[in-house]
């Protein structure tokens, strides 16, 4: 009698564990993943992605240049870029290229590019739509001329548009 009553015991013991164990598991969806879903250190799995890169000199007219990236839908991105010098410069330059992964390597798949006369910054913010299924990014090129032109390049990381 006091064998099976231990077993009882140890049996309500195990069953109360493994509800407590089934609750309390977390469920992670699982999907098929295809080429396209790999992930290199020159993507990233965030919907967003930024980059700022100081002057190289030890700058006198430009201060730093910075670009995002960021999702907006499944068929449109949203990207900015900002050129910013130490005061005000007689010319600066803000190019933004809109790059695509096809086949493994980005290419430009779009470009605009601003100049502007006698400013310190220089922004422009660009909704663009673009086919889905693979992975975008941006690639700026800043500068300012006030006598002598200095420069600096960013580049995002790629984002994946679905």
């Amino acid at each position: 009698m006091r064998a099976i009553s231990r077993w009882k015991r140890i049996l309500g013991i195990g069953l109360a564990a493994g509800v407590l164990a089934s609750v309390t598991m977390i469920s992670v969806p699982v999907q098929a993943s295809s080429i396209l879903d790999k992930v290199t250190s020159e993507e990233t799995i965030e919907d967003h992605a930024e980059d700022t890169s100081y002057s190289l000199l030890k700058g006198n007219n430009l201060n730093y240049g910075t670009v995002k990236v960021q999702r907006i839908s499944s068929n449109e991105i949203g990207i900015y870029g900002l050129t910013q010098c130490h005061h005000v410069c007689d010319k600066v330059y803000l190019y933004l290229y809109l790059e695509r992964k096809m086949d493994g390597n980005y290419s430009t798949y779009k470009y605009w590019r601003f100049e502007a006369d006698n400013v310190s910054s220089l922004s422009r913010g660009i909704n663009v739509i673009v086919p889905s299924g693979t992975y975008y990014r941006v690639h700026g090129y800043h500068a300012a001329k006030d006598g002598s032109k200095e420069s600096t390049s960013t580049l995002t990381q790629g984002i994946m548009i679905k």
